[in-house]
C-alpha cells in the first residue's frame, strides 16, 4: 500500500509535511479541517505512506454491509453519536492497554459546519497521558501532515489557543465550513 498510496498523493499533487516522532509510541492525532468525504482518503494515504499505524473513530453507520469490514481492516473504531457511553473513557483505556497506539479524531465530529469543536480528543490525552499531536490537511497548499505535539495541560482554553494559531493558515476543502471555535460546554 505504501507505494501505492505515494503514487496517488504524487499524482493529484500532494505533499506530506512533518511526522510524528519516532520515540512516541501513543498519542491523540486531531484531523482538521475535516469538511469532506475526500479528507479522509488524503489522511489515509499519507498514514499508508508513512508507515504510521492508526485507529480512528467513525460513526458506527458507517459499518453496515461489506465496507464495515474494510473499514475495520483500514482502522476503524465504530461510534455510536446517538448515546452517551463514556467514551472518553472507553478509548483512554485502551491507550492503557496498547504498547503503541495512534488515534485520530475529528474534532469537529462531522462535516459540516459546526459552531464549537467537541473536546473528547483534549479529555482522552489527558486521561491517558499521552500527548496530542496536530495533523492537518491544507487544500490551498496540497499538504496533509503533521505539526506540533501538544501535551494537555488541564486548562483546555490555554491550550486550544495553541491549537486554534496552528489550524488559523490551514485551508479546507470547503473553508466555509471549518470553524475554529472551542466548546465552553465543560
Amino acid at each position: 500500500m505504501r507505494s501505492f498510496s505515494r503514487f496517488l498523493l504524487r499524482l493529484f499533487g500532494w505533499q506530506i509535511k512533518g511526522s510524528i516522532p519516532a520515540d512516541i509510541r501513543k498519542c491523540v492525532i486531531i484531523a482538521a479541517p475535516h469538511t469532506s468525504n475526500i479528507d479522509f482518503v488524503i489522511g489515509r494515504l499519507a498514514y499508508y505512506v508513512l508507515g504510521v499505524s492508526v485507529k480512528f473513530l467513525i460513526k458506527k453507520e458507517s459499518f453496515k454491509g461489506p465496507k464495515g469490514k474494510l473499514l475495520i481492516k483500514m482502522g476503524g473504531i465504530p461510534v455510536d453519536r446517538n448515546r452517551s457511553n463514556n467514551l472518553v473513557d472507553q478509548i483512554a483505556d485502551l491507550f492503557t492497554l496498547a504498547e503503541q497506539l495512534n488515534v485520530v479524531i475529528t474534532p469537529e465530529g462531522t462535516r459540516k459546519l459546526v459552531k464549537t469543536w467537541k473536546k473528547g480528543y483534549y479529555y482522552i490525552a489527558l486521561k491517558a497521558n499521552i500527548p496530542i499531536v496536530l495533523g492537518f490537511l491544507d487544500y490551498k497548499r496540497k499538504e496533509t501532515g503533521f505539526g506540533p505535539l501538544l501535551y494537555p495541560s488541564g486548562d483546555y482554553e490555554k491550550d486550544f489557543q495553541e491549537i486554534k494559531t496552528f489550524y488559523e493558515d490551514k485551508t479546507a476543502r470547503f473553508p466555509e465550513k471549518f470553524n475554529l471555535s472551542p466548546d465552553h460546554s465543560r
